[in-house]
């Protein structure tokens, strides 16, 4: 059986490539190159992690190729990014990334040009089986955990791969990894936007994206200082504003943007309501099963996440159709923000995610606890 690993050069992806090597698999390792660019300093990051894949590859006596899809993931990927920036609000591209590349276009070129049985990638995910419909389910390591990530995927994706990692802790990867002797062992783990890697985040989008300065407003309506282009603010941020000393020594947070005045309203102390909402409207939602558990106008309780690494949440999820959703939540939810993504759970397993597009605020006089 022939399997294509996805390496990106990490420690994750060449102990999936290893392990399935030691259980006899025909293994052939496939780098992605899907940013051109090079970083504030110069540098390609790409060209390093390739040498890393290739090191990787000859000690485990495997083949390996590089594939570029950098204009698939322009057209698809980046481009949808800044669309997103310029409306206000905030994407995640990492999981718009693994369905538009790493699980379409990759997932093709596997089973086709390289006449794989299977794709294989270092995510901490685990597959399973019920009912016939194949599961994306947590990874025994909860706080690696990639589902929220992975939300994005169907069954004809999840029939295809496979997690060679996701039943192992991350210490657990990294020992295999030494005693293996492989030169990811002790290599960083990449952090950054999917495939750009970490950059100074408002100077990156500043080559793509003009922020028009204005005014940072109190949400009672006193004028606080100037932002440089709300493009570069998200809600709940805290850092960057430039008004800090002002008021009760409280930190100032983002609460709002009004992109026809081109206005950011900031409020003070976390706890703050304007800060915190009950519910909200998403949209494109994936079923990871290929159908909502119930049926359109019909509600089911289960957790959700809105960002990675939140605890799971309490919600109460009524589907207005297929791909729409409207989720109440239990207790008032802190910086849910238009533009990420909410992914849905019931236990172990992931049953989806969408877009968020609107959240509802709860009033001014809710005490936050």
């Amino acid at each position: 059986m022939r399997i294509v690993v996805g390496m990106s050069g990490g420690v994750d992806s060449s102990v999936a490539a290893l392990l399935l090597k030691q259980q006899g698999y025909d293994v052939i390792g496939v780098f992605m190159k899907n940013w051109e660019e090079q970083d504030e300093d110069g540098v390609c990051t790409a060209t390093a992690d390739y040498e890393d894949v290739q090191r990787v590859c000859e000690k485990l006596d495997i083949p390996y190729y590089t594939v570029n899809f950098s204009k698939q993931y322009k057209d698809r990927v980046f481009s949808n990014f800044l669309e997103e920036y310029e409306k206000g609000r905030t994407p995640n591209p990492d999981i718009l990334c693994n369905v538009e590349i790493k699980f379409k276009d990759f997932l093709n070129y596997a089973l086709g040009a390289v006449g794989a049985d299977y794709l294989a990638t270092g995510h901490y995910v685990q597959k399973g089986v019920k009912n016939g419909k194949y599961q994306l389910k947590r990874a025994f390591d909860q706080g690696k955990d990639q589902t929220y990530f992975l939300s994005g995927l169907g069954q004809h994706e999840l029939e295809h791969a496979i997690f060679p990692i996701g039943h192992l802790d991350k210490h657990e990867v990294r020992k295999i990894a030494a005693e293996n002797g492989l030169i990811t062992a002790d290599k960083k783990d990449s952090t950054g936007i999917c495939f750009i890697g970490e950059r100074n985040f408002p100077k990156f989008l500043s080559e793509y994206l003009s922020g028009t300065p204005g005014d940072i407003v109190e949400l009672g309506g006193e004028k606080k200082g100037e932002h440089e282009g709300l493009i570069y603010y998200t809600l709940g941020q805290r850092r960057g504003l430039g008004i800090g000393g002002q008021g009760t020594g409280e930190p100032w947070f983002v609460a709002d943007k009004d992109l026809e005045t081109n206005t950011l309203y900031v409020v003070q102390g976390d706890k703050h309501p304007a800060l915190y909402s009950k519910s909200l409207d998403a949209s494109e939602m994936n079923w990871v099963s290929g159908s909502a558990p119930v049926q359109a106008g019909e509600s089911f309780s289960c957790t959700a996440k809105f960002r990675y690494r939140q605890p799971d949440q309490d919600v109460r999820v009524t589907v207005l159709d297929g791909r729409k959703l409207h989720v109440d939540f239990a207790k008032p939810q802190r910086a849910v923000t238009p533009g990420q993504q909410v992914v849905l759970y019931d236990g172990s397993c992931c049953l989806g995610g969408a877009v968020i597009d609107r959240i509802e605020k709860v009033p001014l006089d809710t005490v936050i606890e």
